[in-house]
């Protein structure tokens, strides 16, 4: 198919979606499923709240929604394996070599791999993709600073030995399977188009702006379309190295509201709904001809603390706000289909995480909240505000929480806002409190440790952004310490017990009130199968109808 023809199919697709998404919001329920031109067989349609995307740059992004879209674009070194996400599987790298101090792995690429462009696609590549994200130096530059690589260094110490293979030399016998999951199955050991970047830079940014709104990289697909706010329209990779993808487009469409989306998956407008609230969840759940699907995943929705606000500087103050949730209430009311009651920041499932039990021993308690706003400082309480985003259960939540915290004499004003203003305000500091969700990249204690609490440099200069322990405001030297004693204690056991005690202390002190682990779950359409996904990846490529 010429390269016009597909503009015109992707361009015709795309208006057969508007034009039901339209029709959907001017509420015409009453016409029949069969006024509505199925779903093509080429194509896989999902509705989903895409407002977060600000760009596609594996150096920048830190959203959800953006991390699924770049990770179904851009193959990462290693892979987690579908079936068990605990286990790395070969990506880029068809196998690699440890020695014996653990400070060096070599990896040996899949030979034969073209960018999309069609320039060559090789260690050399992958290894300046590496070391740009290092340079940058936005936020998921920690990812791989926190093992010891910096601007100074990761030339010599990401480096590409020839065309196939790449050695990455750590300054510390770190895991070798934390670094895997860690780096080599991160969105920042994409390799991307090296020649196409450095024509496209603007003032010597690497080809940033240019990836705001581009894809560049090795991956089953290709960004081919972004209409900021309305849709995405992901192609197939013709020059794709591994097995190719079964549908030729993924087709997304932003649809913010859940009943909107529910709408159009029930007429058979899109195939994949994926922002439903509990009710419509409950309600389509058994319905024939469509299937929920969910998947526990490692996201924690959490109520944040800003430790430089004079109020929330006192840790018994951020305690006390712990005791305001009603974490039983709201998983029965809110949340039976969203997620489960976790209070401590190692998910369910991770190395090192505290049972289910310990890892939640929170509950409502006015009577405990009022006694330690005394102690602090507070026996009357105080005004606050509270900042959320389009979640469709970051709402009741917080409202439920404003109508606790009264009980107490706290005031909590709520604003609501677009998840980009959001995290836009988290991440510069411009908050009192926020309601927000992170997901870690690895099946270990020591992913969320290494964000939600550790924190190197707390000066605003230093603009940590993908650091929520930074964004907070937040550091505890005594924390620091034990996360890095933890992350390179070789004995197991040993280390699982320093995580056990640093998530107890920490919910006790931390800058968050975690209240919820999700699940990643959705509406579909029963005639698509083998959507394949686990707690930290989806995967487009498989799928098909």
């Amino acid at each position: 198919m010429s390269k016009f023809n597909t503009n015109r199919t992707v361009r015709r697709l795309m208006r057969t979606v508007a034009n039901a998404i339209a029709g959907a919001a001017l509420g015409l329920t009453a016409v029949p499923l069969s006024g509505y031109a199925a779903t093509p067989d080429s194509a896989l349609v999902m509705a989903w709240n895409i407002d977060a995307i600000s760009t596609f740059d594996p150096a920048q992004i830190g959203e959800v929604v953006t991390s699924e879209l770049v990770q179904n674009t851009c193959d990462s070194l290693v892979d987690f394996d579908p079936a068990n996400e605990a286990k790395v599987i070969p990506g880029l790298a068809k196998s690699w070599d440890v020695s014996d101090d653990r400070q060096q792995i070599t990896f040996h690429l899949n030979e034969g791999m073209k960018l999309p462009s069609g320039n060559a696609a090789t260690a050399h590549e992958l290894a300046w993709s590496m070391q740009r994200v290092v340079q940058l130096g936005f936020g998921n530059a920690a990812t791989i600073t926190e093992y010891g690589f910096n601007k100074d260094n990761v030339k010599e110490r990401i480096v590409a030995s020839d065309d196939n293979t790449l050695v990455m030399k750590l300054d510390k016998p770190y895991p070798t399977n934390l670094i895997l999951q860690a780096i080599g199955a991160n969105r920042v050991s994409a390799l991307l188009d090296m020649k196409l970047l450095l024509e496209k830079q603007v003032d010597g940014d690497l080809g940033n702006k240019y990836l705001a709104t581009n894809t560049a990289c090795v991956g089953p697909y290709r960004l081919a379309q972004w209409n900021a706010g309305e849709s995405i329209v992901l192609q197939a990779n013709d020059e794709y190295w591994g097995e190719k993808p079964k549908l030729q487009r993924i087709l997304i469409r932003h649809v913010a509201e859940a009943g909107t989306q529910r709408l159009l998956l029930t007429q058979g407008d899109v195939d994949i709904a994926r922002d439903l609230s509990p009710d419509d969840l409950a309600d389509l759940d058994g319905k024939a001809g469509i299937e929920i699907k969910r998947v526990l995943k490692p996201q924690l929705f959490f109520w944040v603390f800003n430790a430089a606000d004079p109020v929330f500087k006192d840790e018994k103050v951020r305690l006390a706000m712990r005791y305001l949730i009603d974490y039983d209430g709201l998983a029965k009311s809110v949340m039976p289909y969203l997620g489960v009651p976790r209070a401590s920041f190692a998910q369910i499932g991770a190395v090192g995480a505290l049972d289910e039990k310990q890892g939640q021993p929170f509950s409502l308690d006015l009577d405990k909240a009022k006694q330690l706003l005394t102690e602090a400082g507070y026996p009357n309480g105080f005004e606050s505000d509270v900042l959320f985003g389009t979640l469709p259960h970051s709402a009741p939540i917080a409202q439920s929480i404003q109508q606790n915290a009264a009980k107490v004499g706290v005031k909590l004003n709520l604003e609501r806002m677009a998840n980009a203003q959001l995290f836009s305000r988290i991440r510069g500091r411009e908050f009192k409190t926020g309601m927000l969700a992170w997901q870690t990249g690895v099946p270990d204690a020591h992913g969320n440790a290494s964000r939600l609490v550790y924190n190197p440099d707390n000066r605003a200069e230093a603009k940590l952004t993908q650091i929520p322990a930074w964004r907070a405001s937040f550091q505890n030297d005594d924390f620091n310490a034990r996360v890095q004693q933890a992350l390179l204690e070789g004995d197991p056991e040993k280390r699982n017990r320093l995580y056990y005690s640093l998530q107890k202390d920490v919910m006790e002190k931390g800058p968050m009130a975690i209240m919820f682990q999700m699940y990643n779950i959705l509406g579909m359409n029963d005639k698509v199968k083998d959507w394949t996904w686990n707690g930290f990846r989806v995967y487009y490529k498989p799928a098909h109808k």
